[in-house]
């Protein structure tokens, strides 16, 4: 067989084949089409949100809060519930409440969600030491020790929470001799703790 035959062989293959496509997917009611198809943006699987729980199940169970965990890098807020406290309860009390809250491991629906914690199961907090400020608080690691997330998660709880910082600044010292400094929470902080430092410096 010449080569130019050959040719027109394989050229009426293919447009048998190419007919017999069309009658297949006309047959199972696809419809074609040469333009492309936005299926749009896939959904997110980090979505950072939590549902929302009915306030009256959430008081049984104690006093509502909100603590920041880490979620898709940035910091985002979650609810949470501490037991309730004695009206006058001291500031180191607050304070524990509130850390207990980071320290602890996200639930399997935050997790779901993509929270997560950088906060150390170690971490503690007191109250000031002789020649701090009243509004001091001392945690068993320095500060500056912590990770920029674990840090930036500790003040941006503390600043949030009016019974225990009364302004802006949150003092914060740590097991050593130094002496206790002012931390705030910006918002780049909360945007992007690690890249951004995540605390202001107060002398």
């Amino acid at each position: 067989m010449r080569r130019s035959e050959r040719r027109g062989h394989r050229t009426a293959a293919a447009l048998a084949g190419a007919a017999l496509c069309a009658v297949l997917a006309a047959g199972c009611g696809i419809r074609t089409t040469s333009v492309p198809v936005d299926a749009g943006a896939a959904p997110s699987r980090v979505p950072c949100a939590m549902p929302a729980e009915d306030a009256a199940a959430q008081a049984r169970r104690g006093i509502p809060v909100q603590v920041y965990l880490i979620c898709a890098s940035q910091l985002v807020t979650v609810d949470r519930t501490v037991r309730a406290r004695e009206a006058g309860s001291d500031r180191p009390a607050i304070a524990t409440d509130l850390l207990d809250e980071l320290r602890r491991q996200p639930t399997a629906d935050e997790r779901q969600a993509g929270f997560s914690t950088e906060v150390p199961a170690s971490l503690r907090v007191f109250g000031p030491r002789v020649g701090d400020a009243k509004d001091a608080l001392r945690l068993n690691e320095q500060p500056e020790d912590l990770s920029a997330e674990a840090l930036a998660q500790v003040v941006c709880t503390f600043a949030d929470s009016e019974s225990l910082t009364p302004g802006d600044t949150v003092t914060l010292g740590g097991p050593g001799d130094y002496p206790a400094r002012g931390y705030l929470c910006t918002a780049e902080t909360k945007a992007s703790p690690k890249a951004v430092p995540s605390t202001v410096g107060v002398p």
